[in-house]
């Protein structure tokens, strides 16, 4: 359930922002701005949400996925659109929106892993809390202090 909310909330700013880059600065077709948002959903959440983010972090997730979406529209773009105009700034407009969007979609990623990671913990009954541990501190003794110590 949780891999379905990520990938609607990706396509859905994918829509936003390819609407807004594409379409209401420049003149793109609706169905131009659903296929750029279907493309950039599915890569940028196999590659940036399931390989990069878990072993290379939030900023490197990040910077993926801002490359795959300014990619993906001069790839394709160089295709379907027209105008090299629109194509650059379409790719710029639409990146810088899909990355804003995407901190809070990894904050969120990163919130879900951990509320499983603490369920899980508490269902084998293993305690959350932090657990502090104290040293403890002493002299050593040697035979001849050992000799001074009073007999029990």
């Amino acid at each position: 359930m949780k891999n379905i909310t990520v990938i609607l909330i990706k396509f859905i700013t994918c829509i936003v922002a390819f609407a807004i880059g594409l379409d209401l600065f420049f003149d793109a077709t609706m169905a131009d701005v659903l296929s750029f948002s279907a493309i950039v959903t599915v890569i940028s959440y196999l590659v940036g949400d399931r390989f990069i983010l878990p072993h290379f972090g939030n900023t490197a997730a990040t910077m993926m996925d801002f490359l795959i979406t300014y990619l993906s529209v001069w790839i394709f773009g160089s295709v379907l659109l027209d105008s090299y105009v629109q194509i650059g700034w379409g790719s710029i407009i639409a990146a810088t929106i899909v990355t804003a969007a995407e901190v809070f979609v990894h904050r969120y990623l990163h919130s879900q892993e951990n509320e499983k990671i603490t369920g899980e913990r508490n269902q084998r009954g293993i305690s959350t809390q932090m657990i502090s541990y104290g040293t403890e501190m002493a002299e050593e003794l040697t035979s001849r202090d050992a000799d001074k110590l009073p007999k029990i």
